[in-house]
């Protein structure tokens, strides 16, 4: 089923949007097409299914022709995605960016969203991603189109492109995936064995309100508004918005969700504890082999309880020959709209799509921003080839409270405590000033060292309770004592047991499954990994690793470019207890010398 371009919805022309990271450390060659302009065709309805469609919205280039098509689907409303809008669900791209390039951009909304037929579900289901094929195949076969299909977006778009891949649709020439996950119950769900309410309160009630299902704006409107966020006036609200962003995310939490929503919700929180309750599908993780097209999967080292491994087990597992698939493991940096990582996508496009000689097929298979050297590095694979692992063993300095110290060597035996309180719990005024939360150890570097690839804790714990909670960190205190947060990981001890089937080269998957309840006083051993973020220290910095039992201690947040959501954790007070000896380090990578920035 057709619409026609109607003349006004393209009476004033969109304006697109660049925002954060575009490019890893290189400049592309010539682009194939450019100065190309950009037309709307509103609310084309996608047959699906006997009198079910999806509505969509196509971008074409205003000149006349048959171009590549780039697919964004997803669950969200599509409304307010061309306006530039600072939204969480606006995370498609900027459709004048591709269109100008000479693709057409087409923003695709699931079936019972919108003005897409058909009844709403749970998230990620198969029916989703046999439409999501059908889509493909159907933009393949438009007179706008050349017949090749490639996909773009981040985070729900991302992990869509990873869904639909594993069916081969015969148009998918390639994709192009931001911020994604491949287990949504170890990744979203139940990060580190704890259910995650802050996280999908907010995202449910931002994203899935009865006003989000019902809106409809104009292309026209969305047009005039696009002239005042992508325009230099940008640079006066993006900064105040960014100072807010937490707080404006606080305010979405208290948005009341559609009531199929809501079900899912309490279905999430109360009965999805493990994969068998689990409400959604548990993801392609363990099937990534099916995986042939090209792609380049781009890693945020700002996230914590969201997005944090699936990039790297993408990387590692998928069946796309090693020569034709890309990491990057970009800076920390969260902004909206997502308009991030365009200018990167449409090299690899003009590369796949159009055989441009632009330099992508000799870029090399990882790129990764390098903390501290502030600039990007390359290598030839993750975990990086002849990187060597170096253990950091925590060792006490006295007092619990005292900054302790990571030493190459383990040392004597020993403890020291911490307090576990639940997040939100009633304690007295002072109470941390005799119980603290946290432990805290420095490693002084005496060398220029760069620490890149996975990151694992090994910890001998005890509890005075059954279960509870371990957050930890890693940072860089510069010489004049500036800190900058690099990883973050977490782990429920009851959930101790390694999953090693699912485990890869970057992450210690754990057995949420089966919980072993702690023995009060009984040291267990936690084994568990951070989120890398790769970083040279230099002479007179220090590592430091903070140990605690709650995320609102350790974590930043959106309006310092980290994705990182508080938990509902410990589930009780008690005093927690580190064991020192040679069952507790923190394992980090060390780069070999030869590891060298990416050539422009």
């Amino acid at each position: 089923m057709k619409s026609e371009s109607g003349f006004w919805d393209n009476l004033i022309p969109l304006k697109g949007g660049l925002s954060g990271p575009q490019l890893a450390g290189w400049t592309p060659g010539p682009a194939a097409h450019s100065g190309l302009g950009c037309r709307v065709q509103a609310d084309e309805m996608i047959e699906v299914a006997p009198s079910i469609a999806l509505a969509a919205d196509v971008y074409l280039p205003k000149a006349p022709g048959r171009y590549p098509a780039v697919i964004a689907f997803a669950a969200y409303s599509k409304e307010l995605h061309a306006a530039g809008v600072p939204t969480g669900n606006n995370e498609a791209g900027s459709p004048p960016v591709f269109t100008d390039r000479g693709y057409a951009h087409v923003i695709v909304t699931r079936r019972g969203m919108g003005r897409s037929g058909g009844e709403d579900a749970v998230f990620l289901n198969d029916t989703d991603v046999a439409d999501h094929a059908k889509v493909i195949q159907w933009a393949s076969e438009q007179d706008w189109c050349d017949g090749q299909v490639v996909l773009f977006g981040t985070s729900y778009y991302g992990l869509t492109q990873i869904q639909v891949a594993r069916l081969r649709p015969p148009a998918l020439k390639g994709f192009f995936a931001i911020e994604t996950c491949t287990d949504y119950f170890r990744h979203i769900a139940m990060f580190g064995g704890a259910p995650q309410p802050d996280f999908f309160a907010l995202w449910m009630g931002a994203n899935f309100n009865p006003f989000q299902f019902k809106l409809h704006v104009p292309p026209l409107a969305r047009a005039v508004v696009s002239h005042i966020t992508n325009s230099p006036l940008k640079r006066l609200w993006q900064p105040f918005l960014r100072k807010r962003m937490a707080r404006i995310m606080k305010g979405f939490e208290r948005l009341k969700p559609a009531r199929q929503t809501r079900e899912l919700f309490a279905g999430l929180m109360l009965d999805g504890k493990t994969r068998a309750t689990f409400p959604f599908p548990s993801g392609p993780s363990g099937a990534l082999e099916a995986i042939e097209a090209p792609f380049v999967v781009v890693q945020n080292a700002g996230y914590l309880n969201l997005h944090q491994f699936g990039a790297y087990d993408l990387f590692e597992n998928a069946g796309t020959p090693a020569d034709r698939k890309w990491l990057i493991v970009g800076p920390a940096a969260f902004e909206l709209p997502a308009y991030h990582w365009q200018l990167e996508a449409l090299a690899f496009f003009d590369h796949l799509a159009y055989g441009a000689d632009n330099g992508y097929a000799a870029q090399p298979r990882l790129r990764y921003w390098t903390a501290g050297a502030e600039v990007f590095r390359a290598a030839a694979d993750w975990p990086l080839p002849d990187s060597e692992p170096m253990r950091l063993f925590p060792a006490s300095n006295g007092a619990d409270a005292s900054t302790h110290r990571l030493d190459r060597a383990p040392g004597e035996a020993g403890a020291n405590h911490w307090a576990a309180v639940p997040f939100g719990g009633i304690v007295t005024p002072g109470f941390d000033e005799v119980a603290n939360p946290l432990l805290s150890f420095e490693w002084p570097v005496e060398t220029e060292t760069e620490l890149t690839g996975p990151l694992t804790l090994s910890l001998s714990f005890s509890a005075n309770e059954i279960d509870s909670h371990v957050v930890a960190r890693t940072g860089r205190v510069a010489r004049d004592g500036s800190y900058e947060i690099l990883s973050m990981g977490s782990i429920r001890p009851a959930c101790r047991r390694i999953d090693a089937a699912r485990s890869t080269a970057t992450e210690i998957a754990i057995d949420i499954d089966r919980p072993q309840p702690l023995t009060p006083g009984v040291p267990v051993p936690l084994r568990f990994s951070l989120t890398p973020q790769p970083v040279v220290l230099k002479p007179g910095e220090r590592l430091r690793l903070d140990i605690a039992s709650r995320v609102d201690l350790l974590r930043s947040d959106v309006s310092h470019g980290h994705a990182q959501f508080d938990m509902q954790v410990p589930p009780y007070f008690s005093r927690n207890t580190l064991h020192y000896g040679p069952d507790t380090f923190l394992e980090v990578r060390i780069a070999p010398s030869s590891a060298g920035t990416v050539s422009r």
